[in-house]
């Protein structure tokens, strides 16, 4: 063994090679999750634009979660003999052309077009990289690891999302659909100058075995506690920005900044939930869940009050995110005993149920603005949290007595 395969080997070399790694999944994660959640705060600007209804513009959100939801799985097992190296770097180039298709829309069609095609590279880039991301750290570090790559998601939260607001208010929606399209133009340089080539690659598995996943009835309740716990706060968070202009009483002016105090706390939640999760992921997500209830049923009451109102929206932010670390490493360490040959594919089905959630999330919320106004969204939002509480506990139970037996 020479001196260099030594050095390459070191632990030291190793954390560095894999913190690098990471960083540049968190800066691909930082474009994916900007382009995501930016329509919330141009939600009024764009339906003004192309002449359309509030509701119709929440459909970007609803139909971008959707093509998440189909392409993370399908795209995950079709590409499961690629190297993920060349994968990452292909899905930023898909990333990049959608978003450059949705700033070059003129109509509401193209851009909903748009929109699906840049959320296929989005579901199975995360998928994967939270994959990579559990597997360069050691065994109680995983979920910490997951929370480092998507500090990208919440720093764009923090950032992108207000910053994104301010350019298209400033210059026009399409001026931040540019923008977008230039992060992942970084996003792709950073996976390749950072990424080892040598990553661990999934073992070699047919699609009907990778489709066992599906089969296995924990891991089918892990996704409907990610869809209903994850989900719930879109019912009110989609339409965030018409409800501080309508019912709380702020100026347009003032959304940019409070989508700041919001991205804030979404990330303080995000690393607070990676700490508190990477013991116990369940008993962890059963009370972020129970929290987060609470939260939403209580901004009902606190939303006509404008301090009040701004507290309980920052509490709401924080505990949004919070259990994402802890719910995408339930389904691995899940996948990692029941069906080790698909654990990529189970983490896709998890993006999938994020997905399905904010989809659900959104258009109930459309449903509920239309219907009985927006002050109702976050409290309904509230009951889907609880039903992730209830699904919680009873896959608490079904493991403690896979344990003892």
């Amino acid at each position: 063994m020479n001196s260099r395969t030594v050095s390459i080997n070191h632990p030291k070399t190793k954390r560095k090679n894999g913190t690098l790694a990471l960083i540049a999944l968190a800066i691909s994660a930082f474009g994916i999750g900007t382009t995501e959640f930016v329509p919330v705060g141009l939600l009024t600007t764009i339906s003004n634009d192309l002449n359309i209804s509030i509701t119709l513009a929440g459909l970007l959100i609803s139909g971008y979660a959707m093509g998440v939801a189909v392409g993370a799985p399908v795209l995950t097992a079709l590409t499961n003999k690629l190297n993920r190296k060349t994968l990452l770097i292909s899905l930023m180039v898909v990333f990049i052309i959608g978003n450059t298709v949705a700033a070059l829309s003129n109509s509401y069609e193209l851009l909903l077009v748009a929109r699906f095609i840049t959320a296929f590279s989005h579901g199975i880039f995360i998928s994967i990289g939270a994959t990579i991301a559990a597997d360069l750290v050691p065994q109680d570090k995983r979920a910490s690891a997951i929370a480092l790559m998507f500090t990208g998601p919440t720093v764009a939260t923090v950032t992108g999302v207000p910053l994104g607001t301010f350019i298209g208010k400033m210059f026009g929606w399409r001026a931040t659909f540019w923008g977008v399209a230039l992060l992942g133009v970084i996003g792709a340089v950073a996976s390749a100058i950072l990424i080892p080539r040598n990553l661990k690659e999934a073992p070699p598995s047919k699609l009907r075995k990778q489709l066992d996943v599906l089969k296995n009835s924990k891991l089918l309740m892990a996704f409907a506690i990610t869809a209903l716990g994850y989900g719930g706060t879109f019912v009110a968070f989609t339409y965030l920005t018409p409800l501080l202009e309508n019912v709380t009483g702020f100026s347009a002016k003032w959304v940019s900044g409070i989508l700041l105090v919001y991205g804030k706390a979404v990330a303080l939640g995000n690393v607070i939930g990676g700490k508190a999760s990477d013991k116990n992921p369940l008993k962890a997500l059963m009370w972020m869940f129970i929290m987060q209830a609470v939260i939403l049923i209580g901004l009902t009451f606190a939303a006509p009050f404008k301090v009040v109102g701004l507290i309980v929206i920052f509490l709401m932010g924080m505990f949004a995110f919070m259990n994402v670390p802890g719910l995408q490493m339930l389904v691995v360490n899940l996948a990692e005993e029941y069906v080790p040959s698909a654990v990529n594919v189970a983490s896709a089905l998890n993006i999938a149920a994020f997905n399905v959630g904010i989809a659900i999330g959104s258009f109930l919320g459309g449903i509920i603005v239309d219907s009985i106004g927006l002050i109702h969204t976050p409290w309904i939002g509230g009951l889907m949290v609880l039903g992730a509480v209830g699904l919680t506990v009873k896959l608490m139970n079904l493991e403690g007595k896979a344990a003892q037996g």
